[in-house]
């Protein structure tokens, strides 16, 4: 079977996966877990638009989770099916942003590919934040100037509570037109708000609001 899992999705499965576990540590009541275990079941699969029957019979199995051992198990099978991130070399990354002289690219060796969805890092020394997505076979590079915040708040990528700061691009279409400036407050640690991404429209949204 191919891999068809999304890292959001994964992410999402793993919540929900944790929400059950707990349910069950919380209720004797055999009717209220059996209620939440198809509630989960259903929401899983929704999170889904095209399954084929062996993935969604894969999928559907978390309606048998009553405890941690459980959960891992079951998400231990589904990490073998995740879609990585694809794979950029330092110089598919340069190319991305053709302006930009001495690029200063992450260690790409480090990069948790299957669990990203998208690459982010922070240039030190020169206040630059850069994110790289991938959609519909398109990739968008941003660069932006980034000031963190002392103050938690909300991403506007993962939608969680987290230290953030205010990410910046400015955009100029043409030599007579002004630039324009458009910004959002987004988690400082990338990794941890890929981890918290569990509906990619978010992202996407942030992306085209912000590519100009």
């Amino acid at each position: 079977m191919e891999s068809f899992i999304r890292a959001d999705q994964y992410h999402y499965i793993e919540k929900q996966t944790a929400s059950l576990v707990n349910s069950h540590s919380s209720t004797n009541d055999q009717a209220v877990a059996s209620a939440m275990m198809a509630i989960t079941q259903e929401k899983v699969v929704d999170a889904f638009l095209d399954l084929t029957e062996e993935q969604q019979q894969m999928i559907a199995q978390v309606n048998q989770i009553k405890d941690e051992a459980d959960a891992l198990f079951f998400l231990s099978r589904l990490k073998q099916y995740i879609i990585p991130f694809p794979n950029l070399t330092e110089k598919e990354i340069k190319d991305l942003f053709p302006k930009v002289k001495r690029l200063q690219v992450p260690d790409l060796t480090q990069v948790p590919w299957n669990h990203i969805s998208y690459l982010s890092w922070n240039e030190p020394g020169s206040g630059r934040k850069y994110i790289i997505t991938h959609q519909n076979d398109e990739w968008t590079g941003l660069k932006g100037d980034f000031l963190p915040s002392n103050k938690t708040g909300i991403c506007a990528i993962c939608h969680e509570t987290e230290s953030v700061g205010l990410f910046t691009t400015t955009n100029q279409k043409s030599r007579s037109e002004e630039t324009v400036s458009r910004g959002n407050y987004i988690c400082q640690n990338s990794v941890q708000c890929n981890h918290n991404i569990k509906n990619r429209k978010p992202l996407d949204q942030f992306v085209e609001r912000l590519k100009g």
